[in-house]
């Protein structure tokens, strides 16, 4: 089993631009599930402390975007608060906060790169932030996440051309419904030949998930998967 040292809490906390009042919810934010596995008498893991961090990144982006952005309509905003808070974005500031460093794995998820695993580092900046959250409330939660972010602007313009909402709904759907559950079939066709359009559905099983339309499959598949991340973020299922 993997563990933290105090010198390294507190260079995580100069970091995160946060020091813990309580500094067990920043342990409980590193410690992930597999812990259980070498310890099954462990105490807690960051599960809930994701569940919550999630909710407060949200609410802290989409006030800031709504302030950046006063003449953006709602679907606008909502594409850039899903730039923002893509798992591969969350991992990419998790890394540079130096979360992946201090993380409490169990042996099996070590050996397995858990370390450097996307999901696994999506999940542990959420539950940071939910610990922040918990210890200084929606102020501390705000400045960190800002201090971490910087310029939001900057963020977008790295992250939008590489968002990859395929391999998103991917990443989500994987862990319990396993590689092959979804499903994108082509359920129309528009326009001339030499201008045609595309829908595309995607499935999770036999549930449908999101639409999209597009000038080519794939673009309409990633419309599709899109949209169904959209759905996602609104109705808090993952």
């Amino acid at each position: 089993m993997s563990s933290t040292t105090d010198s390294s809490l507190a260079a995580l906390q100069q970091r995160l631009g946060h020091t813990f009042q309580d500094v067990r919810l920043l342990e409980r934010a590193l410690t992930h599930p597999s812990i259980l596995q070498d310890s099954p008498g462990f105490d807690g893991n960051n599960q809930r402390l994701e569940f919550l961090g999630d909710a407060v990144l949200q609410l802290v982006l989409s006030h800031e975007l709504f302030q950046l952005f006063p003449l953006e309509r709602e679907g606008g905003l909502s594409r850039r608060r899903a730039v923002l808070a893509n798992g591969t974005f969350l991992a990419v500031i998790a890394r540079e906060a130096g979360i992946a460093d201090c993380l409490r794995l169990g042996n099996s998820e070590e050996t397995s790169g858990g370390r450097n695993r996307t999901s696994t580092l999506e999940d542990a900046f959420e539950a940071v932030i939910g610990a922040i959250y918990l210890d200084g409330g929606v102020p501390a939660a705000k400045s960190a996440l800002l201090h971490l972010y910087g310029d939001l602007n900057a963020r977008l313009q790295t992250g939008e051309p590489t968002d990859n909402p395929k391999g998103r709904l991917q990443e989500i759907v994987q862990p319990t419904h396993g590689n092959l559950a979804l499903r994108y079939d082509l359920v129309g066709t528009s326009g001339e030949d030499h201008a045609r359009t595309y829908e595309i559905a995607v499935f999770l099983l036999d549930r449908l998930l999101g639409t999209g339309r597009g000038t080519s499959k794939k673009l309409a598949e990633e419309a599709a998967a899109r949209a169904a991340l959209e759905a996602m973020t609104v109705t808090g299922d993952k």
